[in-house]
């Protein structure tokens, strides 16, 4: 696989900043469906979450 097709992964704070929400917004929008993160490591059984940076630049050209 090559490297740009390769997804950057942000962390919750980024996504969250970038998104301009809270990290608490973007977790409930991972737990109902709204906007889905990446599970990453094994951190209370779950995984950290992630967010592709395709989908976050998606997410704002869509929602305007």
């Amino acid at each position: 696989m090559a490297t740009d097709e390769i997804d950057e992964l942000l962390t919750l704070e980024e996504a969250a900043k970038i998104l301009r929400v809270t990290p608490g917004t973007l977790r409930r929008w991972d737990r109902t469906g709204h906007f889905k993160a990446v599970r990453v490591g094994v951190r209370r059984g779950v995984g950290d979450r992630r967010y592709k940076r395709q989908d976050v630049e998606n997410y704002l050209k869509d929602n305007k």
